[in-house]
């Protein structure tokens, strides 16, 4: 036996049938619409005034310079002064009431701008009729003796309601001036279909053609600025990462390298401490405590280092087996960089002395980097590395001239500048790095030695 299963569909509650998509796109659509030009559309929203910092600009006298900030608008008013011009001309023979009446109904929409965009888009569509019927008035009542051109958009009201579109949709966004050309080509329409059969002549279809083109020129230019800008804040903040992670990763190598250093020094304390009890011949038991003491606390603040490094360190690093490099190694050093093609001397001045190792490490970084930076950016250039021993600390001067030859140079991003800058300043040093003269570039830094660290390391 065959059972048959029926299923029913059950209405929505309420009986409120589900509404379809094109109703809904309709629904957003007028809500667009009510948001766009309908809420607030005479709110004060001034013009503001444009930069005077521009390449332009600049090139002005400082006292116009001054006012130059308010171009847009003398253009605007020079814009509502044209469209009065073009209205006196095509009603120069309905009177002098008429004509004042309709140059007042195309220059008020237009300043609107200036305060209330949208409230101006509205009053020059409102405007319009009644200069239409104005014009005609003051030609003898043509619609009961014959017919008249310029409909529905006379000359005046063409050229203002032209204007008001473009300057309405350079200040809002390009789905306004969608609904803006929507509502003149209703406008258009309607009254074409009204009265279009008492009038041969219509410039609605020209004037729609020619304020597509204003609009769309408009939204291109829009779009591309709007582009521009966010193109121009996304390489900033691209910059700005990036700095951050070149300085993140100099911090972890120089973290890694002071490991290194202070590692090998604790390692050497703690051997030295155990194995000294051993040298003396019966030591006594408060020596051999001491000591005992050294070496623990020595393994303590090892481990310590580390554990507090490990967050630094990549699951891949390990220590490195030779000796970090320090200011003897700075021949070997040269060496290399001549090979590649640097002509470079070196100079040393004062008194040489052994340094701590974190602070000879970080000099030997600074001149490996400001090398570097001469073979990228100054191919064929020669360079001068002047080490100074003084008084306090330790001083470099690393400077190359211009690039030579046919080699171009290579473009970098700074970073090797904000590593030498992130270790000059754990070690709070000082730091100038700037272009010269001839075209060169100059590096100056001092590190600060006490005169205590400054001694020879007994070990």
């Amino acid at each position: 036996m065959t059972e048959t299963t029926q299923t029913q569909t059950m209405p929505p509650r309420g009986g409120v049938q589900p509404r379809s998509p094109e109703f809904r796109l309709a629904l957003d659509a007028l809500r667009g619409l009510r948001q766009d030009l309908i809420h607030d559309a005479f709110a004060y929203r001034p013009l503001p005034r444009i930069r005077v910092d521009g390449p332009l600009t600049r090139l002005l006298p400082p006292r116009l310079r001054e006012h130059a900030g308010w171009t847009p608008h003398a253009l605007v008013a020079a814009a509502g002064l044209l469209a009065m011009a073009i209205t006196a001309d095509a009603n120069d023979d309905n009177g002098g009431f008429g004509a004042l009446v309709s140059a007042a109904l195309v220059l008020c929409p237009i300043l609107l701008t200036l305060v209330r965009p949208v409230g101006a888009f509205w009053l020059s569509l409102a405007a319009t009729p009644f200069a239409a019927v104005l014009s005609s008035y003051w030609s003898d009542w043509p619609w009961f003796t014959g017919y008249w051109s310029d409909w529905p958009w006379p000359t005046g009201n063409f050229a203002c309601h032209l204007v008001v579109l473009t300057i309405v949709a350079l200040r809002t966004r390009p789905r306004v001036a969608a609904w803006m050309w929507a509502l003149t080509a209703a406008y258009g329409i309607v009254i074409e279909g009204i009265l279009g059969e008492r009038h041969y002549v219509s410039n609605t279809g020209l004037f729609l053609v020619v304020s597509a083109l204003a609009l769309l020129a408009v939204t291109v230019f829009q779009v591309r600025s709007t582009a521009k800008q966010e193109v121009t804040a996304q390489q900033t903040v691209t910059a700005h990462e990036r700095s951050k992670r070149t300085l993140l990763e100099e911090r972890t190598t120089i973290a890694r390298e002071l490991h290194d250093v202070v590692a090998h020094h604790m390692s050497v304390v703690a051997i030295q401490a155990e194995a000294a009890p051993y040298r003396v011949e019966n030591p006594p038991p408060e020596l051999a405590y001491a000591f005992k003491v050294i070496r623990e606390n020595a393994v303590i603040a090892l481990s310590e280092l580390r554990r507090v490094l490990g967050v630094v360190w990549a699951e891949d690093y390990e220590a490195p087996d030779a000796p970090q490099p320090k200011l003897a190694d700075l021949d070997r050093l040269l060496e290399n960089v001549r090979d590649a093609g640097l002509q470079v001397d070196r100079t040393v001045t004062g008194a040489v002395r052994e340094l701590p190792q974190g602070v000879e490490l970080s000099a030997y970084r600074i001149v490996q980097e400001a090398l570097s930076n001469s073979l990228r950016h100054a191919p064929g250039a020669a360079a001068k590395v002047e080490v100074g021993y003084v008084l306090g600390g330790l001083g470099l001067r690393i400077v190359n001239g211009p690039a030579t030859g046919l080699v171009k140079p290579s473009p970098g991003a700074g970073h090797g500048i904000t590593g030498m800058r992130e270790r000059v300043s754990m070690l709070d040093g000082a730091m100038t790095a700037e272009a010269t003269d001839d075209g060169g570039y100059e590096v100056e830094v001092f590190l600060p030695v006490t005169a205590a660290a400054s001694t020879k390391d007994p070990t």
